[in-house]
């Protein structure tokens, strides 16, 4: 591993030729929590979260539930690290990783207020997969034209997503998990916005982060180039002062040295 790197836009560390940005990092403490689910199945029940569990004495879930993950988190956690990836390109691996914490702590806090309410229950909270649909909304809100799977543009696909969710929960007469998805991307909304997304989103409440272009990289010059454009100047250098001598004083003041150098320079020029 080498040591961690200065600038936002680069990742937190390297394994071998392997960047390790924040989307990477989530996205592969997913792949661990899958393939510790095939080894000991029953582990997903003592790390889901729902408040009543809290209130009866196992408060670890409200930090464990992330890792609740199933076998099936293996698509979850592409999604996560190809989408999260180009979000993370835009506010950089600090503010990415505050919104993936920021999403937790929403869909953490709206499945606990709901369950506040009479009648309703919240979200019981298992594994990546409602922070991997926060990221993909979020996607497709900045990139909302952008075609996807059969060239649908992605708002289109978003708007569906979105939808199929809503419907089942209403089909099953689950409100408190449809109050509670939608306040949690309610609250996540709010604080993209904050960490330097959704920026063309006015009506969103808060003021949104000013991104900073990414600084261009400067491409290496060899030697032989500098060397080359050195020669080059000094060649004009060398055929202006002789133009000049021609102006003032007509080509027959040139020495026949001087000539035969004014065509070299010509030529060197010309090929140059």
């Amino acid at each position: 591993m080498s040591r961690h790197f200065a600038s936002p836009e680069d990742p937190w560390f390297r394994i071998g030729s392997v960047d390790v940005s924040t989307s990477v990092l989530v996205a592969a403490i997913g792949l661990v929590s899958g393939i510790v689910w095939v080894v000991s199945p029953e582990i997903i029940y003592a790390l889901a979260y729902w408040p009543g569990a809290v209130v009866a004495g196992e408060p670890w879930r409200i930090l464990t539930w992330p890792l609740a993950n199933t076998i099936s988190v293996v698509f979850t956690s592409l999604m996560l690290w190809y989408f999260g990836t180009e979000l993370e390109r835009l506010i950089g691996r600090t503010r990415m990783l505050w919104l993936l914490v920021g999403a937790w702590a929403g869909l953490t806090i709206a499945s606990t207020l709901v369950s506040l309410i009479p009648g309703l229950s919240g979200t019981v909270l298992a594994g990546l997969g409602l922070i991997q649909l926060a990221v993909l909304l979020l996607w497709i809100a900045e990139y909302p034209n952008r075609p996807f799977f059969f060239g649908i543009p992605a708002w289109v696909f978003g708007m569906a997503i979105v939808a199929v969710q809503a419907l089942s929960m209403i089909a099953y007469r689950d409100f408190g998990s449809l109050l509670s998805l939608v306040f949690s991307l309610i609250l996540v909304a709010v604080m993209a916005r904050r960490f330097g997304l959704l920026g063309a989103y006015d009506w969103i409440p808060g003021r949104p982060v000013t991104r900073k272009p990414a600084p261009a990289r400067t491409r290496h010059v060899p030697r032989s180039e500098v060397r080359q454009e050195m020669r080059r100047l000094s060649d004009r250098e060398q055929l202006d002062a002789l133009l000049d001598q021609i102006n003032a004083k007509g080509i027959q003041s040139l020495t026949d040295a001087q000539r035969k150098e004014l065509m070299k320079l010509r030529e060197r020029l010309r090929k140059g």
